[in-house]
């Protein structure tokens, strides 16, 4: 294995950890926005208050873009395996 090779699976690991993610942490972000939005408005303190409305957020996503996710995901670790004897080789 060389170093780049390395590099090159390091990144291509990193891009689809954070194309998975993405969806979930976009979602979280824009409701704990409105959240904290809504709680400055009304000056409601309570800090549990964004828990709720996060996960309900977060599993709708999951239940949307779920099948992407693991797509994205399947895509990449197959093509891990398929190519791991030239990965060995090199």
């Amino acid at each position: 294995m060389t170093e780049e090779l390395v590099m090159r699976l390091g990144q291509e690991a990193l891009k689809t950890t954070a194309m998975v993610a993405a969806p979930m942490l976009g979602a979280a972000l824009v409701v704990g926005l409105v959240v904290s939005i809504f709680q400055a408005i009304t000056q409601i303190n309570e800090a549990t208050l964004t828990f709720v409305p996060k996960m309900i957020i977060i599993g709708l996503v999951i239940v949307l873009a779920g099948p992407w996710m693991i797509d994205v995901m399947s895509t990449y670790t197959v093509s891990l395996f398929e190519n791991m004897a030239v990965f060995v080789r090199e």
